[in-house]
C-alpha cells in the first residue's frame, strides 16, 4: 500500500510539474512588415487584459513568458493595424503586419488637444521629425524657419543670448513682444531668469538678456505648437496677445524599459567678418588726412587682423541619455543631458546640465490619472565684454573694429600693447576679464485628472518655476580702460525667482445626437510671480588675479574710499487670477464652432481696472465633407476667427505714486553717484490693459493623398491702449506717468505654409517644408511723436535713431541721409544736416523659410 501511495504521489507530482510547465511556457516569434518582409523594431507584444508584455528587438524578434493555451497576444505598431492571436498549443508565433488606417495629426491647444483637421484657429504644429538639426542650444531654434509668420532671431550670436520671437509682427511699443511659452501646461513668466541682465559691464555698457528657455534640453521635446490668431490664443487671455508657444516634452513609450544615448559634435565659425581696411590702406588714408610724419608716428610696425584675434572656431558637444518605458496603465521617462557650446568670440560659451523626469499612472479602474514632470537644470553662461550700449571707447567688438591694424597685440616683453584708456586692446579686454552667470532652475508640475462620468472629468494642476542665478564679473587692474586701470572693477548680481501655479478645470464631452458633438471647458487659474534681486560693485583691488577678485573679495582695499558699494536690491510680488471657459460644437463633423471667454485679474493695475475680459469666436467649414468637392483634394477646410487678447507687460506697481532710492554706482573717477530718493511712478488709477483684437481667414488643403498639404491665412491685428511711460511736458506736476497711449498699431498680413512629400520609399524619404509671410506694420490714430533707439557715445547725449509717428511702422528709422564725406573729411547729407524718415524699418515685411529633410 505504501508503495502504491509512493507511485501515485510521484505520478501526481509529475503531472503537476508537466501542467505547471505547460502553464508557464514561453512563446517566441518574429514580427515583420507585410510589404517589405523586414522585421519591425519596437513592435508591442502584450498579453491581453494585463500590463505584461514586451517589444521586438532590432530584427523584429520577441519572447513572452508565462502564457497558456487561453492567452491572447495583442500585436501593435504605430501606423499598422493591431492583431490579436490566440496562443493555443503554439510555442512559435510569427506575425505579419500590414499598414493600418493613417493616424491623423493632433495639435496641442490651450488645455487640450484637437485633430488638426478640426482646429478652428490658426495653429502650426511642428513634431520631432520636422525639427531643425545641427547645433541646437535652446527650444526655439528647433522651429526657426518652420512656421509661416513666425520670426525668430537672436539678440546676438553669443551662446545663450536672448531671443526675439515675433508672431505676426510687432504690436507693443515696449519690450513685451515675445509670445507666452507653456511647457507641459505650465506657463512661463517671461521674466529674465539670468542675473545681471541689466548690470554694468565694460565701458559703462550693459550686457544683453539671456534666453529664458536655455534651461531646457531640446532633445527632451516631442512637439512645439504655435497658436497664432486670437481665436486660438484668447483662452490664455492677457498673456496671449503676442501668440502662444506650447512645448510638449517626451513621454515613455509602451514596452520594457529602453535605454538610449546619443552624441553630437558641432563646429561654428563666423560667417562674415566686417570688411575693414588693411594696414597699408589704413595708413595711406590716415596720411591723406594728416601728414607723412603723422603716418610714421601711428605705424606700429605690425599687420594685425583684430577680428581674427578675437574670433575663434566654436566647438560644441552634446550628450543625451534617456531611459523610459510603460504599459497600459503607466509610462515613465528619465533623461540627463550635458551640453558644452563654445561661442565664436574668445571665452564665450554655454555649459548646461539638465535632468528631467516624466511619469503618468492610472488608478481606480483607469478613472484617476496622476502625472508629474520635473526639469532641473544648471547653466553657466560665459559672458564676454560685448554690450548693448557701451560708451565711445567701445566694447570688445567695437574696440576690434576701430583698432589700428598696424599696432601689435603684444609688446616685445610679452605684455599687452595698450596705448590708452580710450583705445583699449581687444585681446587684452578678453584676457584680463572674467564674466560668468550661473543659474539653477527647476520647473515642474503635479496633476490629477479624475473621470467623474463617461462625459465629465476634472483636472487640477500644481506647478512651480523656481530659479536662483548669480553673475560674477571681474576686470583686472592691468587692463588699460576707463575706470579699470590700476584699480580693477567687479560686479556681483543675484536674482531669485519663485513662480507658482494652481489650475483647476472641468472638461465635458457629449454626443448630443448622431450629428452633433459638444465639448465644454470651465476652469480657474491662479499664478504668482515673486522676484528678488541684489547687486554690489567693487573697485580698488590689491590684486590682478581674476579668481581672487571673484572668490576672495577681501582683496579689495577698504582703506580707499568707495571700494565697495551696494548698488541696490529689490523685491516684487504680482498675481494673476483667471476664470476661463470654452465651448466646441461639431455638426455632422462638417461645421465646427469654437467660442472662448477668459477673465484675467492682475495686481499690476489699480482697483477698477484689474480685470480684463478676452472673448473669441471661430468657425470652420470642412469642405472636404461636401460631395461637390473634387476628388483631387484629400483635405479642404475654410476657417474664420475673431478674438481679443491682452498685455500687462509693465513693471510692478506703476499705477500709483511710488518712490525708491536710486542705484548707487562707482563712476570712472572712483566717486560714488546715485542713492537719491526719486519717483518711479506717479498715480494713474485709470491705467488699464493693453488689448489686441484680431480677425483671421484661413484655408487648409491637401492634395495627392496628403502628399502636398498646407494652409493659407490672411489676418488683420490691431493693438490699442498701448502701455508706455510718457514724459510730461514741463512744467508739470509729475515729470512722467505710466499711461495708455491713444494709438493703434496695425498689422495686416498673409501667410502660406506648404509641406510636400517628394519621396516616400522603404529606403529613402524626402520632405520639403516651405513657408512665406507678408506683414505690414503701421502706427495709426496717433498725434504725438516718441523718439526711441538711443545712441550712446561721446557728444551723443539725447541722440536717437528711431521715431514712433503716425503713418510709419513701429520704430521706423529717423536718421540723417548720409551721402559720404567731402574733400575735408566732413560728413555730407542729402537734403541737409537734419533727421528724417528714410523709408527703412527694423521690422521685416517679408519672411520665408525652406527646409529639406531626408
Amino acid at each position: 500500500m505504501k508503495k502504491l501511495f509512493t507511485i501515485f504521489s510521484l505520478t501526481l507530482a509529475f503531472v503537476c510539474l508537466v501542467s505547471l510547465s505547460y502553464a508557464q511556457r514561453t512563446v517566441t516569434g518574429t514580427v515583420t512588415d507585410a510589404e517589405s518582409g523586414y522585421g519591425l523594431i519596437g513592435a508591442n507584444v502584450l498579453i491581453q487584459g494585463t500590463s505584461s508584455g514586451t517589444i521586438t528587438d532590432i530584427d523584429g524578434n520577441y519572447s513572452v513568458d508565462g502564457v497558456d493555451d487561453a492567452t491572447v497576444l495583442v500585436f501593435s505598431y504605430t501606423g499598422y493595424g493591431d492583431q490579436e492571436v490566440l496562443v493555443g498549443t503554439q510555442s512559435v508565433i510569427d506575425v505579419v503586419m500590414s499598414a493600418g488606417e493613417l493616424l491623423e495629426e493632433v495639435v496641442v491647444i490651450g488645455y487640450g488637444t484637437v485633430k488638426k483637421s478640426d482646429a478652428t484657429g490658426a495653429v502650426t504644429g511642428v513634431s520631432e521629425k520636422d525639427f531643425n538639426k545641427g547645433v541646437i542650444a535652446s527650444p526655439e531654434q528647433l522651429i526657426q524657419g518652420r512656421a509661416a509668420g513666425v520670426q525668430i532671431t537672436s539678440s546676438s550670436g553669443e551662446p545663450g543670448a536672448g531671443m526675439n520671437i515675433r508672431i505676426r509682427g510687432t504690436s507693443s511699443v515696449r519690450s513685451g513682444n515675445n509670445p507666452l511659452f507653456v511647457v507641459d501646461g505650465v506657463p512661463l513668466s517671461g521674466e529674465a531668469t539670468g542675473a545681471g541682465v541689466s548690470g554694468e559691464a565694460f565701458s559703462d555698457g550693459q550686457i544683453g538678456t539671456r534666453n529664458p528657455l536655455n534651461f531646457m534640453n531640446p532633445n527632451d521635446i516631442a512637439s512645439i505648437d504655435i497658436l497664432k490668431d486670437a481665436s486660438a490664443t484668447a483662452i490664455y487671455g492677457s498673456r496671449g496677445a503676442n501668440g502662444v508657444v506650447l512645448i510638449t516634452t517626451k513621454r515613455g513609450k509602451f514596452g520594457q524599459g529602453l535605454l538610449s544615448y546619443d552624441y553630437s559634435l558641432g563646429i561654428s565659425t563666423i560667417s562674415k567678418k566686417y570688411d575693414l581696411l588693411g594696414k597699408d590702406a589704413f595708413l595711406d588714408a590716415y596720411q591723406d588726412f594728416n601728414s607723412v610724419a603723422a603716418r610714421n608716428a601711428l605705424d606700429g610696425g605690425a599687420n594685425t587682423d583684430w577680428q581674427e584675434e578675437i574670433f575663434q572656431q566654436g566647438i560644441s558637444h552634446n550628450h543625451n541619455v534617456s531611459y523610459g518605458g510603460g504599459d497600459e496603465l503607466s509610462d515613465y521617462r528619465f533623461s540627463f543631458s550635458y551640453a558644452d557650446q563654445e561661442g565664436i568670440v574668445l571665452k564665450s560659451g554655454l555649459e548646461r546640465y539638465t535632468a528631467r523626469f516624466n511619469a503618468n499612472r492610472k488608478f481606480i479602474d483607469e478613472k484617476l490619472q496622476l502625472s508629474t514632470q520635473v526639469t532641473i537644470a544648471t547653466t553657466e553662461d560665459n559672458n564676454v565684454a560685448i554690450t548693448n550700449n557701451s560708451g565711445f571707447a567701445g566694447d570688445l567688438l567695437g574696440a576690434a573694429l576701430k583698432a589700428n591694424p598696424s599696432a601689435p597685440v603684444y609688446n616685445d616683453d610679452g605684455t599687452f600693447r595698450q596705448i590708452g584708456q580710450d583705445e583699449p586692446n581687444p585681446v587684452a579686454i578678453s584676457a584680463l576679464s572674467d564674466d560668468f552667470t550661473n543659474t539653477l532652475r527647476a520647473l515642474g508640475s503635479l496633476s490629477a485628472e479624475y473621470k467623474i462620468t463617461d462625459n465629465l472629468s476634472f483636472k487640477t494642476v500644481l506647478g512651480f518655476d523656481r530659479s536662483i542665478s548669480e553673475r560674477r564679473a571681474a576686470f583686472s587692474r592691468d587692463l588699460v580702460a576707463q575706470g579699470i586701470v590700476d584699480k580693477g572693477r567687479a560686479y556681483f548680481n543675484d536674482i531669485e525667482i519663485d513662480n507658482k501655479l494652481w489650475e483647476n478645470y472641468f472638461t465635458y464631452n457629449k454626443e448630443l445626437s448622431d450629428n452633433i458633438d459638444l465639448t465644454g471647458l470651465l476652469g480657474y487659474s491662479y499664478q504668482s510671480f515673486d522676484i528678488a534681486s541684489s547687486s554690489i560693485e567693487m573697485t580698488n583691488f590689491r590684486t590682478s588675479d581674476l579668481d581672487l577678485m571673484v572668490n576672495n573679495t577681501a582683496s579689495v582695499d577698504l582703506s580707499q574710499p568707495n571700494s565697495i558699494v551696494p548698488t541696490n536690491s529689490s523685491r516684487s510680488f504680482d498675481e494673476i487670477q483667471s476664470f476661463f471657459g470654452r465651448v466646441n460644437v461639431s455638426v455632422q463633423s462638417k461645421y465646427l464652432i469654437t467660442a472662448t471667454l477668459r477673465s484675467d485679474g492682475s495686481t499690476r493695475f489699480g482697483e477698477g481696472n484689474q480685470y480684463g475680459y478676452f472673448p473669441s469666436f471661430a468657425m470652420k467649414w470642412r469642405l472636404i465633407e461636401e460631395d461637390w468637392v473634387p476628388e483631387v483634394f484629400a483635405d479642404l477646410g475654410l476657417r474664420l476667427g475673431w478674438g481679443v487678447t491682452g498685455n500687462q507687460e509693465i513693471p510692478h506697481n506703476v499705477f500709483q505714486e511710488r518712490q525708491r532710492y536710486d542705484d548707487y554706482d562707482i563712476n570712472n573717477s572712483g566717486n560714488t553717484d546715485g542713492g537719491g530718493l526719486g519717483s518711479v511712478a506717479f498715480a494713474n488709477p485709470d491705467l488699464k490693459w493693453e488689448t489686441t483684437s484680431q480677425i483671421n481667414l484661413g484655408i487648409d488643403f491637401g492634395f495627392l493623398d496628403y502628399r502636398l498639404t498646407g494652409s493659407l491665412d490672411v489676418y488683420k491685428k490691431n493693438t490699442d491702449d498701448l502701455l508706455i511711460k510718457i514724459n510730461s511736458a514741463q512744467p508739470a506736476v509729475s515729470p512722467f506717468v505710466w499711461s495708455n497711449l491713444p494709438a493703434d498699431i496695425e498689422n495686416i498680413g498673409l501667410e502660406l505654409g506648404l509641406n510636400g512629400v517628394v519621396a516616400d520609399r522603404d529606403n529613402f524619404g524626402w520632405n520639403v517644408i516651405a513657408n512665406v509671410a507678408y506683414n505690414k506694420n503701421e502706427v495709426k490714430d496717433f498725434s504725438g511723436l516718441i523718439n526711441t533707439g538711443d545712441i550712446d557715445g561721446q557728444g551723443l547725449t539725447g541722440a536717437f535713431a528711431q521715431r514712433i509717428a503716425q503713418g510709419q511702422p513701429l520704430f521706423a528709422y529717423f536718421l540723417r541721409d548720409f551721402a559720404g564725406f567731402d574733400d575735408n573729411g566732413i560728413s555730407v547729407y542729402n537734403d541737409g544736416d537734419f533727421q528724417q524718415f528714410v523709408g527703412a524699418s527694423p521690422l521685416p515685411t517679408w519672411t520665408a523659410g525652406l527646409t529639406n529633410s531626408f
